[in-house]
C-alpha cells in the first residue's frame, strides 16, 4: 500500500482533507495532511518571510521524520508549486505526483506569474491592500465554485489569509523530480482557471483526468477524488 500525502491550497489547513483521507485510510493506504506554516493551525507561526522555500521543506521534514518512501504526494491549488519543489528535493522517496488543479511550474516560475493575468491583478490589490503588503486575503468561495450551504459554513470559518512570498517566490529547480511519475486531476465545473495547466501536464504525456465539480473537490466530491487518487497509487 501506498503513503499519501496530501497537500492543501492557499489559506486551508490540513482540515481540509477531512472527507477524504478516510477514504483512503480504509482502501488501507497511510495519509498524512500536514498544515503548511503561517496558515489555519500553524497561523501562528505567520511572519513575511514565510515563503514556497518554507513549504517545501515542511513536507519533505514530515516525509523525512517518517522515512516515508512509496509517497503518492498531492498538491491542490497553489501546492502543486509546493509538490514540483519537493520532487526535485526527494525524488526518491516519492512513487507518484499528483496534481489537483494546481499550478505546473518550471525552474524560475512564481506563482502569481501562472496565474491568468486579471486574476494575478486582483491578487496584487488585495495585497497592497487589505493584505497589508504581505498577506494573501481569503478569496470568495463562490469564486472557487463552492454554493452548497453546507459546504460554505463548514469551509468560511476556517480559511485565513496566506504568506505572499509564496506566490512571488520562484521555483528553484535542479530537474531531479522530473523522474517522479506525474498526473493532473482538473475541477471542470467553475471557472477554470487551472486549463492552461492542465494542457501543460498533457504536453508532457501526464495522464490528464477531470472531476466535474468545483475547485475545492476533497470537499465538494471527496468520494469520486478518493476513488481516482487510490487508482493512481496503483
Amino acid at each position: 500500500m501506498s503513503t499519501f500525502v496530501l497537500i492543501h491550497g492557499a489559506w486551508h489547513g490540513g482540515w481540509a482533507w477531512q472527507r477524504v483521507a478516510p477514504l483512503l485510510r480504509a482502501a488501507g493506504h497511510e495519509v498524512h495532511t500536514p498544515t503548511l506554516t503561517g496558515v489555519s493551525d500553524r497561523a501562528h507561526l505567520l511572519h513575511p518571510q514565510v515563503g514556497l522555500s518554507t513549504h517545501v521543506q515542511d513536507v519533505v521534514a514530515l516525509i523525512e521524520a517518517y522515512d516515508a518512501r512509496d509517497v503518492v504526494l498531492v498538491g491542490h491549488s497553489y501546492a502543486g508549486q509546493v509538490v514540483t519543489g519537493v520532487a526535485d528535493r526527494i525524488p526518491y522517496r516519492l512513487s507518484r505526483r499528483v496534481y489537483l488543479d494546481a499550478f505546473v511550474g518550471d525552474d524560475g516560475e512564481a506563482a502569481i506569474d501562472l496565474l491568468p493575468e486579471t486574476i494575478a491583478g486582483h491578487y496584487r490589490e488585495s495585497v497592497a491592500g487589505p493584505g497589508f503588503g504581505w498577506l494573501i486575503p481569503v478569496r470568495s468561495l463562490s469564486v472557487l465554485g463552492v454554493t452548497g450551504q453546507a459546504d460554505l459554513d463548514w469551509l468560511s470559518p476556517r480559511l485565513t489569509p496566506h504568506p505572499w512570498l509564496t506566490y512571488t517566490e520562484p521555483l528553484r529547480l535542479t530537474g531531479a523530480g522530473r523522474r517522479v511519475p506525474a498526473a493532473f486531476i482538473e475541477c471542470t465545473a467553475w471557472m477554470r482557471v487551472f486549463t492552461p495547466h492542465a494542457a501543460r501536464a498533457a504536453a508532457r504525456g501526464w495522464p490528464v483526468y477531470e472531476i466535474a465539480t468545483g475547485h475545492e473537490a476533497m470537499v465538494t466530491a471527496p468520494a469520486e477524488l478518493a476513488g481516482l487518487l487510490i487508482k493512481l497509487a496503483g
